[in-house]
């Protein structure tokens, strides 16, 4: 503790010089990050006097990490609206049931087959069915097709998923973190997440006239303390009866997306999202211990090879349903492959709540693996296609006319 302020400076300065390489290589940050803390962390390997475990404050930074989860909920909340997804249309509710039933029948597959209890293997399905929307994102603009005629598609399967995601982590909030071991117990629990979730939902909605009222606040200073004190104080309370206190951090950005103050939260908000979700990829490296990672290598490698199998088929299946063309229903599958910030936190939930040791070191695996093939497969989907159309023979149609959405440069995941 005397070396405190020393040990977080070399934390940052660290995760800066992943950043930077990540950058220089034109490579996703996440798998720098997570092999960073993994590399420096209280469970990194040493060979004599050779010692490179320089963070042994691993629980506050644990703690800014989870701070990260709550401004990474937040954000992703200020940027969906129910709205949106109903406005979007068929085609959109459509193609993300495809992917979420596909990819979460996978899932569950993975844990049934390999004997894993209940719980267990509904976490492992989770991380295996939820993409990385901060990968996605950075991806696409930095590739340039925010212009593609799939793209439309590929954003509303991620707002699709955020929803999904939302219902599943208050559903799992019953199961692993209240303890419930009965059934009864465990739909009480599920209830009152929905519930408080709806709740949530339905009076911040009515509460909007109010809040723009109140959120008008000329000074920056007051106006941050506002925000923050709302999003750490509803994150708290979710915590309290036992839904994740990331739903409670997404609910506080559901209800400000719908005020007049949007904008200016959002602008507040991204660099402390930038700085803790950096943090927070960090800590998950931190908890892995590498010479655990060996047992989880071939259930790891076995579900990368269902996921990109379920993704592509997903893809095409969604993008055929909207009327895209092959080429482009394949670059569907191809983007949203990549596991990330989702993934990790529901195996930091696992964790939370006693289940098997195993769900660690496999997500830090899976995700890893995904999140450097992820973008590749994106950069080279039109060789990708290729290849596969000379096996498969594609037959193709008209394809819609092209939409440009609007999307913003997301800096975290590039």
């Amino acid at each position: 503790m005397d070396h405190l302020v020393l040990e977080v400076g070399l934390a940052i300065a660290l995760i800066a010089l992943a950043g930077l390489l990540s950058a220089k290589l034109r490579f996703s940050v996440v798998p720098f990050y997570i092999l960073v803390g993994m590399a420096v962390g209280p469970h990194a390997f040493h060979f004599g006097s050779f010692d490179f475990r320089f963070i042994e404050s691993a629980p506050l930074i644990d703690f800014m990490g989870r701070i990260g989860v709550l401004f990474l909920l937040f954000y992703l909340g200020l940027e969906f609206s129910v709205g949106r997804l109903i406005k979007s249309g068929k085609s959109i509710v459509v193609g993300g049931s495809i992917y979420i039933a596909i990819n979460f029948t996978l899932g569950l597959m993975i844990g049934i087959f390999s004997g894993f209890p209940v719980a267990e293997t509904l976490i492992v399905a989770g991380i295996t069915t939820i993409s990385s929307s901060a990968i996605v994102a950075k991806v696409l603009v930095d590739l340039r097709r925010t212009a593609n005629p799939e793209t439309e598609m590929i954003l509303g399967i991620i707002m699709f998923e955020d929803v999904f995601l939302a219902v599943y982590i208050s559903i799992l909030s019953g199961l692993v973190l209240s303890g419930s071991s009965s059934l009864g117990g465990v739909l009480i629990s599920a209830v009152i997440a929905l519930g408080f979730m709806l709740l949530v939902i339905i009076l911040g909605r009515k509460a909007v006239p109010l809040l723009n009222r109140a959120l008008n606040i000329r000074s920056n200073e007051l106006f941050a303390l506002v925000v923050f004190a709302a999003l750490f104080l509803l994150a708290g309370f979710a915590e309290t009866i036992h839904v994740a206190e990331a739903i409670g951090a997404l609910l506080v950005g559901l209800v400000l997306a719908e005020t007049e103050h949007r904008e200016r939260i959002e602008h507040l908000i991204l660099p402390f999202r930038d700085f803790f979700g950096a943090i927070f990829f960090f800590s998950f490296g931190l908890t892995i211990v590498p010479s655990e990672l060996g047992g989880a290598v071939w259930l790891s490698l076995i579900a990368v090879v269902i996921t990109l199998l379920g993704n592509f088929i997903a893809g095409m299946l969604a993008g055929r349903s909207a009327g895209l063309s092959s080429k482009a229903s394949s670059n569907i599958g191809l983007t949203i492959v990549s596991r990330g910030e989702f993934s990790i936190i529901l195996a930091n939930m696992g964790k939370a709540g006693g289940l098997a040791a195993f769900i660690q070191p496999f997500a830090a695996l899976y995700v890893l693996i995904l999140a450097i093939l992820g973008p590749l497969l994106t950069k080279e989907s039109k060789h990708v296609y290729n290849f596969l159309n000379k096996i498969f023979k594609f037959k193709d149609h008209k394809e819609k006319k092209p939409v440009k959405p609007k999307l913003k440069d997301e800096s975290l995941g590039g």
